[in-house]
């Protein structure tokens, strides 16, 4: 067995735990990040769900992230770490992976999709009430606000040239509720 490459374009874009030996900033087409699958496992809890990305089809849009290279020696534990850390629907796929790099050729990366036909799938929904959602859900991994914010810098960070526009107003619209709710509770 080669090594695996696995692509993150949620919180493994900011938050790898795992062995790896190479990082590579780039894109897969045809598809969509959006906050539209409930986390009852990490960002939320049970009756009250936090909202995680996943990824829809899309012909016309890019998903920007990161590639991650999983050496030979570590595929197996690795591939039985995601299986469990994305096991609330999420299933897997191999997709072409475009580095950033103009001069590195595409390749195939392992994906990891929440399907709407998943029990967790949540769906769309209002910009303001997916903000209001996520800025007050919190589970075991911690605050859902944290997700969204560390993923908007990183994706800044990673590739400030790239706008995802689902990604960016979502964070806005959360800013705002989170203001207001703190303008409530200061006045």
């Amino acid at each position: 067995m080669g090594p695996l490459w696995v692509f993150g374009y949620g919180s493994l874009v900011w938050k790898a735990d795992f062995p790896y030996s190479a990082k590579v900033v780039g894109y897969i087409g045809g598809y969509k990040r959006r906050f539209w699958q409930g986390s009852t496992d990490h960002r939320g809890v049970p009756g009250s769900p936090g909202r995680v990305v996943t990824l829809l089809p899309s012909d016309q849009e890019e998903t920007w992230g990161v590639a991650y290279k999983v050496e030979p020696e570590h595929v197996e534990r690795v591939l039985s770490y995601l299986n469990f850390r994305e096991k609330n629907g999420y299933e897997k796929f191999e997709i072409p992976f475009h580095p950033l790099e103009e001069h590195m050729p595409a390749f195939s990366v392992l994906v990891f999709v929440a399907t709407a036909e998943n029990e967790h799938y949540i769906g769309e929904d209002s910009m303001h009430n997916m903000a209001y959602q996520i800025a007050t859900s919190v589970g075991p991994s911690g605050a859902n606000t944290e997700y969204l914010f560390r993923l908007a810098q990183a994706m800044r960070e990673l590739c400030p040239e790239k706008t995802d526009e689902h990604l960016f107003k979502l964070e806005e619209a959360v800013l705002q509720v989170l203001n207001h709710r703190n303008g409530q509770n200061s006045g």
